[in-house]
């Protein structure tokens, strides 16, 4: 019993370590990414650096947010699932935040744009060892909880039934939050990923439109495009790691056109990132808009019909693989009424 009581302050105070050093990572990144002085001084301005620097400045904090959310509710009865998830999904946040702090040092070492100097360089690179040093430390608490606590069966409860805890809590939102309501959020969680996607994308590329005076309705689309697909691969990543929601068994073409879809998603940032050094490979001349709308976005079209065939052309291999190895105990896998 006193191992348990002693469990259970550890891992809230492992997530709490986890989530002040996401505080000190966004604080910097904000800084760095909307100060136009400290930009320029800045080695991860451009691009690939910038586009990780930008999808973390944005996930982090919504991470944090349904992180710090769920503590409030740490000793309602469903603990131990509650437990495993929120470290996964503190786990994912220090991988995002690590992933970043990569990128950053390789945008250091590589010397871009510039060799670092002045002032905000060197206040910059500062901070990139303090992140560097907490995201270890985050990383090294979350690994050593991770050891000690392995559920043996998958999870039997979500985030999104704390979210209606806490919803019910509240008068204004007591009517709205219910079983129903988390029944049907989890029956339609792919559609309410796309809608939560595009009404960031939206935002975003309003604010960023508003900034830079975009005056071309093309960069304006394409941007939008570029961040909903962005925020989709991350909500459909992150919600398979930290299981935000429950979601229903589907149907093997369901998951394979989802699978497609995300691997797309991830492919248009991937070739975001890189379009400088892809545009001579696949085109000539300076790289338009309208050439860069074709790059990227066809860069996600072909990956997600290459995933949806290879996941596709799996399936037969797989089945006569499990024939091989069990014989006859495979059968079951064939659709009932089915014969050789």
């Amino acid at each position: 019993m006193e191992h348990v009581k002693e469990n259970g302050r550890a891992y809230p105070a492992v997530v709490w370590t986890s989530l002040g050093g996401a505080g000190v990572f966004e604080a910097l990144t904000v800084l760095e990414t909307q100060d136009k002085t400290v930009r320029a001084a800045s080695p991860w301005q451009d691009d690939p650096y910038d586009v990780v620097v930008s999808l973390a400045q944005f996930a982090v904090p919504m991470l944090a947010l349904v992180i710090a959310l769920r503590l409030l509710v740490w000793r309602v009865p469903g603990g131990a699932d509650r437990v495993q998830q929120t470290v996964r999904a503190a786990g994912a946040m220090v991988t995002l935040v690590g992933l970043t702090v990569g990128s950053e040092w390789a945008a250091v070492i590589a010397g871009a744009p510039a060799s670092p100097s002045g002032t905000w360089a060197s206040v910059l690179i500062g901070g990139l060892v303090v992140n560097s040093v907490l995201t270890v430390v985050a990383a090294v608490s979350l690994g050593r909880c991770r050891r000690r606590r392995r559920l043996a069966h998958g999870p039997r409860s979500d985030w999104l039934g704390d979210a209606v805890f806490l919803c019910r809590r509240i008068p204004v939102l007591r009517r709205w939050a219910g079983p129903d309501a988390a029944v049907w959020v989890r029956q339609r969680a792919m559609t309410v990923f796309v809608t939560l996607s595009t009404l960031a994308a939206a935002a975003l590329t309003g604010a960023q439109a508003i900034g830079e005076r975009w005056t071309d309705p093309l960069l304006i689309a394409w941007f939008l495009v570029v961040v909903a697909t962005s925020d989709l691969a991350f909500c459909v990543i992150s919600n398979a790691v930290a299981g935000f929601i429950a979601r229903p068994p589907r149907t093997r073409p369901r998951r394979i056109a989802e699978a497609s879809a995300v691997a797309g998603c991830v492919a248009v940032s991937v070739a975001t990132a890189f379009r400088d050094a892809l545009w001579p490979v696949f085109g000539t001349g300076s790289l338009s808009v309208p050439a860069l709308a074709a790059l990227t976005l066809g860069a996600g079209l072909v990956t997600s019909l290459v995933t949806a065939a290879l996941l596709l052309a799996c399936s037969p291999y797989e089945a006569a693989r499990l024939r091989r190895r069990f014989g006859a105990a495979a059968t079951h896998l064939r659709r009932p009424g089915t014969h050789r």
